[in-house]
């Protein structure tokens, strides 16, 4: 249905809007939007993230040949794509878009796919925020998922917006907290994302998302480190979102250490030399540590390697070899300082640990005691027998 819009300017027509349905359901603030002649040719855009699913089922039951608009970033979890085609097809939208960014744009801003480590907002300015602007022309608004609790920033927010004079920006679920999302999802028996139950309750572009701690605010694993917590596509007012507040440090995937790390009393620190004590927070005051999970993303720490001496990466266990690749990537990215494995690495991975980049591993007493020195320092000759070195002569 085209629906002419009146010659009135946008802010008037968010102020009317805003008015009439301040006390209204979201099923009737998203129902009078796709109808009202104030807001115009309308569309929804959706990340088909970890919330979505209610926004985009709401939308199906009203209307379901409603344009909706996918941005692909080509930098999303492969789940999330999956998620995206099965959403889609369940709920029996008609006319999904997928928007993604220029070729030759991303070419030549970012033709290694590696901006979003120097540039997080140029980044998502090539590949989300122009290419949705392109995508939106000729309507007169869009619908968003966005809620009062997300963030600090979202905390006024009102059923409609205004987009400079361009635009109305609606949000139906303003009001709603994460409780009324997660009853409408169970009562309405709508999928969930399959990253939500390994810790990922806020979904983006896979380099710049990591898991959440408990405890931790449900979007801390969005851009994590950076001052950032929206990606640029949400303006008020013309101006763009975000929050001022300094970022709470990261407890999950990495911790900038301002104040003394917490070392773990008696654990053995074994170099090709021996075993020795850990020396290394002795003077601390200039120093500055990272500490990695097994799950991390290591182009997510790249931005953070100035002026820190020593990284730790978790070994969980033993059979658990993730922290070889993050220990090989991380010096490809050009880290220079210490790097150690720590937790759960034996004698038998020494010579594998060196190799892949680490300067040495941290053990407890207990596996010290099983394992003597003598039995790493039998593979303290790793270079010898490192055969991939031989190979390359």
């Amino acid at each position: 249905m085209l629906l002419e819009v009146p010659p009135v300017p946008v802010a008037e027509r968010v102020d009317d809007l805003n008015a009439r349905f301040r006390d209204h359901s979201a099923q009737a603030v998203l129902e009078h939007a796709l109808s009202d002649p104030l807001v115009g040719q309308i569309a929804m855009v959706s990340s088909f993230g970890a919330e979505s699913v209610a926004l985009l089922h709401m939308l199906s039951v009203i209307d379901r040949t409603t344009p909706v608009f996918f941005l692909d970033t080509e930098m999303l979890f492969p789940e999330t794509l999956t998620y995206q085609r099965e959403v889609a097809e369940k709920l029996g939208l008609t006319d999904v878009r997928i928007v993604r960014p220029n070729r030759e744009a991303a070419f030549a801003r970012d033709p290694d796919g590696i901006l979003h480590l120097a540039d997080p907002d140029g980044c998502c300015a090539l590949r989300k925020t122009e290419p949705l602007n392109l995508a939106l022309e000729g309507f007169n608004a869009w619908i968003t998922g966005r809620k009062r609790f997300q963030t600090t920033a979202r905390a006024e927010l009102q059923f409609f917006e205004k987009e400079d004079e361009r635009r109305i920006k609606v949000n139906p679920l303003a009001h709603w907290n994460k409780h009324d999302i997660a009853d409408y999802i169970t009562n309405s028996r709508l999928p969930r994302h399959p990253l939500i139950s390994r810790g990922f309750p806020s979904i983006g572009c896979m380099p710049c998302t990591s898991r959440v701690a408990p405890g931790e605010d449900e979007r801390a694993g969005r851009w994590r480190g950076k001052a950032k917590d929206e990606c640029g596509i949400h303006v008020v007012n013309g101006k763009l979102v975000r929050d001022t507040s300094q970022p709470e440090a990261p407890k999950d995937v990495f911790q900038t250490a301002t104040t003394k790390p917490q070392p773990i009393a008696g654990n053995v620190i074994v170099t090709d030399a021996g075993f020795a004590a850990d020396t290394w927070e002795d003077g601390f005051d200039n120093q500055f540590a990272l500490d990695v999970t097994s799950d991390t993303d290591p182009a997510s720490l790249a931005s953070q390697f100035e002026g820190v001496q020593l990284i730790r990466v978790d070994f969980p266990s033993f059979a658990d070899g993730r922290g070889f690749t993050i220990a090989r990537q991380i010096r490809r990215l050009g880290y220079r300082g210490r790097l150690r494995a720590r937790g759960h690495v034996i004698s038998d991975q020494y010579a594998m640990a060196r190799r892949s980049g680490f300067d040495e591993v941290e053990i407890s007493p207990e596996l010290a005691k099983r394992q003597p020195q003598s039995e790493w320092h039998f593979r303290a000759d790793w270079q010898a027998n490192d055969y991939q070195a031989r190979l390359r002569g």
